[in-house]
């Protein structure tokens, strides 16, 4: 496709495209918690419940990255 391997396409795909994901993930934490009045303690509460998914696919891509991967 456009000269480019179907990994290449995976590649960016999973990179750039869960990362605007996770991004818009993000967006849907804080504004749940600006709707619902959570204060500081709980917006920090829902960042880390809610988010902790994701840093696993942040530290993966970190540790693939340190190791050479």
């Amino acid at each position: 496709m456009f000269g480019f391997t179907e990994e290449q396409v995976s590649h960016f795909g999973v990179t750039f495209g869960l990362a605007a994901f996770i991004g818009y993930m993000l967006f849907i934490v804080w504004n749940l918690a600006r709707k619902s009045n959570a204060g500081r303690f709980g917006t920090f509460v829902l960042f880390f419940v809610l988010a902790f998914g994701m840093l696993g696919f942040i530290a993966k891509a970190i540790i693939q990255w340190v190791l050479g991967i």
